[in-house]
C-alpha cells in the first residue's frame, strides 16, 4: 500500500525544479507544438530537392508526407491517453526525444526507405508529444484568464506553424541543404527536453488502459490503403501487391472496428459517430484535408519545376494562402454567434471547391499571378471559414470529460484524411501523367539525341518542355478529382449537418479543448 508520505515524496520528485515561471513553461510547450506543426509543411518546399537527391518518383514522393501524417494521425489519441496514464511530462519528453532522434536519422538518410522510416518515426514522436503538450497547459496554468491566454498562444502557434514551416523550409533548402529541414529539429528538441523538467511539473497519473490493438490496426489499415493507391498509380490495378494491399486494408480496418466495439476504453469511442452533426463534421474535415494536402503537394512541384522558383520564392508564394486561411477563420469566429455554424460549412466548402476548380485550368503557360495565386487564395479563404466551425461543431453536445477525445478525433481525421486523399490524388496524377507522356513521347523521340532516348527508356520521364506538359496534365486532372472530394464535403454540410445557432452556447463551452492542426 502507498502511504501518504510516499505520495508526498513522489509529488516533490515530480515538481519542476524552477517552479513559478509560467512564461518559460509556456514557451517550452509552444516550442514543441510549433516544431510538430511546422514539420508537416517545412518538408513540402524541399520535396523537389529530396526527389532529385534520393531518386524518388513523383508518386513515391508523396510518402515523404504520408509517412509522417499517417503515424501522427493514427497514434494521436493513443499519445493523449499515454499522458493521462503515465504522466504528461514524462510522455511529453519521450515524444520530443523520439521526434528529435527521427529528425537526425532522416537528415542522414541515403536511401528513400531510410527517409520514409525516419518520417514515420517522427510521426510517432509527434503523436506522443502534441496532445500531451496541450494537456500540460491545463496542469500548468490555473483555470481562468491565465489559462485562456496560454490556450491563445497555443492556438496562434498552431495556426502560424504552417506558414513558418514554408518559409523556414525555403530558407534552409536554398541557403544550406534539404537535409537541414530535418536537422533543424535536433537542437530545438534537445533544448526542449532539457528545459522541460526545470520548468514544468509532472501531472497526476490516472488509471486507465492502453488500446494498443486499436491504434495499431487503424494505423496499419490506413497505411495499407494508402500504399494500395500509390502502388496502383505505378503498377496498375491488377498488380498483385496492389490487390494484396487493399485486401489487407479491409481486414485490418475491419479488425479495428471489431476491437473498438469491444474495448473497455477504446482509442476511438464509436459512440462519437452516433451524433449526425459530429459524424458530418468528421466527413467534412476528412474530405477538405484530402484536397488540401494534394493542393500543397502539387503546387509546390509546379512552382519549382515548371515556374522555376527557388525554394525561398516557393515558400513566399504560399504566404497568401496562410493569410487567406487566417482571414477566413477570423471572420467565421466573429460571425458564428450571429449566423450559426452551418452557413460557414456550406459557404466555406463551396468556395474551396471553386478555388480547386479554377486550379484545374493550370498549364505550362500559367504564371503565378495569372494561374496560381487567385485559386490558392480562394481555396485558403474557404478552408479558413471551416476550421473554427468544424472544431466547435465536433465538440457540440459532448460531455466535458470527452471534449478532448472529440476534438482529438477531429485532428486525427484531418491527418489520416490528408494521407488518404493525397494517395488517391497521386493515383489520378500517375495515370493522367503516364497517358500524357505516351502522347508526348513520339514528338520527343523524333527530336531527341541517342543519349536522351536512352535516358527516357531508362526513366520513362520526359525533359522540358515535354515534361512540363506531362506534369501539368497530371496536376490539373488530380485537381479535378480533388473537386469531387470537396463536393462530398459540401453535400455533407447541406444534407447531414443540422447544428443550429442556438447550439452555440454549448459549442463555446467546450471550445477550449483544441482544434485541428493547420
Amino acid at each position: 500500500m502507498v502511504t501518504t508520505s510516499q505520495l508526498e515524496k513522489q509529488g516533490r520528485r515530480g515538481a519542476a525544479r524552477r517552479e513559478g515561471r509560467p512564461g518559460i513553461a509556456l514557451t517550452v510547450i509552444a516550442a514543441c507544438q510549433l516544431m510538430v506543426v511546422l514539420d508537416a509543411t517545412i518538408v513540402n518546399i524541399a520535396l523537389p530537392h529530396i526527389q532529385d537527391a534520393l531518386s524518388f518518383s513523383t508518386t513515391d514522393l508523396s510518402w515523404v508526407l504520408s509517412a509522417y501524417t499517417l503515424t501522427f494521425g493514427g497514434l494521436l489519441l493513443l499519445g493523449g491517453r499515454a499522458g493521462d496514464i503515465l504522466g504528461r511530462r514524462r510522455v511529453f519528453m519521450t515524444g520530443i526525444l523520439i521526434f528529435t532522434l527521427a529528425s537526425l536519422l532522416g537528415g542522414f538518410a541515403q536511401e528513400p526507405w531510410q527517409l520514409l522510416a525516419a518520417r514515420a518515426l517522427q510521426g510517432v514522436g509527434g503523436a506522443i508529444a502534441s496532445p500531451t503538450s496541450l494537456a500540460l497547459i491545463t496542469t500548468t496554468f490555473p483555470e481562468g484568464p491565465e489559462r485562456n491566454r496560454a490556450f491563445g498562444v497555443f492556438a496562434a502557434v498552431s495556426a502560424g506553424g504552417g506558414a513558418i514551416g514554408l518559409l523556414a523550409g525555403g530558407m534552409l533548402t536554398e541557403w544550406l541543404d534539404w537535409r537541414w529541414v530535418l536537422f533543424v529539429n535536433v537542437p530545438i528538441g534537445i533544448l526542449i527536453a532539457f528545459l522541460t523538467p526545470l520548468y514544468i511539473s509532472e501531472s497526476e497519473r490516472h488509471p486507465g488502459r492502453f488500446d494498443v490493438a486499436g491504434a495499431l490496426t487503424s494505423t496499419a489499415g490506413m497505411a495499407s490503403l494508402v500504399y494500395g493507391f500509390i502502388r496502383a498509380s505505378e503498377e496498375g490495378w491488377r498488380d498483385t501487391l496492389t490487390l494484396g494491399s487493399f485486401g489487407a486494408a479491409v481486414l485490418l480496418l475491419g479488425a479495428f472496428a471489431l476491437v473498438e466495439s469491444r474495448a473497455r476504453e477504446p482509442i476511438t469511442p464509436l459512440r462519437m459517430f452516433a451524433d449526425r452533426n459530429r459524424s458530418g463534421t468528421y466527413v467534412i474535415m476528412l474530405s477538405l484535408a484530402a484536397a488540401m494536402f494534394g493542393m500543397f503537394f502539387f503546387i509546390v512541384l509546379f512552382v519549382q519545376n515548371v515556374l522555376g522558383y527557388s525554394p525561398i520564392e516557393a515558400g513566399l508564394a504560399f504566404l497568401p494562402v496562410t493569410v487567406a486561411i487566417i482571414t477566413g477563420a477570423g471572420l467565421s469566429q466573429r460571425l458564428l454567434p450571429v449566423l450559426g455554424p452551418k452557413p460557414f460549412m456550406v459557404t466555406g466548402s463551396a468556395i474551396t471547391g471553386l478555388g480547386l476548380f479554377w486550379q484545374t485550368l493550370i498549364s505550362p503557360e500559367s504564371s503565378y499571378l495569372g494561374g496560381v495565386l487567385g485559386p490558392m487564395v480562394l481555396f485558403g479563404f474557404g478552408m479558413g471559414l471551416n476550421f473554427v466551425t468544424l472544431t466547435l461543431t465536433a465538440v457540440s453536445g459532448v460531455a466535458p470529460h470527452e471534449a478532448g477525445a472529440a476534438s482529438g478525433l477531429l485532428n486525427a481525421t484531418q491527418q489520416v484524411g490528408g494521407s488518404l486523399g493525397l494517395s488517391i490524388l497521386v493515383t489520378v496524377f500517375g495515370t493522367a501523367s503516364r497517358d500524357e507522356a505516351e502522347r508526348q513521347a513520339p514528338a520527343f523521340m523524333a527530336q531527341a539525341s541517342p543519349e536522351q532516348q536512352a535516358e527516357f527508356a531508362r526513366t520513362r520521364e520526359l525533359p522540358a518542355p515535354w515534361g512540363h506538359e506531362v506534369l501539368t496534365e497530371g496536376i490539373s486532372t488530380s485537381f479535378l478529382a480533388a473537386v469531387g472530394m470537396v463536393l462530398l464535403a459540401l453535400l455533407t454540410a447541406v444534407l447531414v449537418v443540422r447544428v443550429r445557432r442556438s447550439d452555440l452556447d454549448a459549442l463555446a463551452g467546450n471550445a477550449g479543448s483544441g482544434g485541428p492542426v493547420a
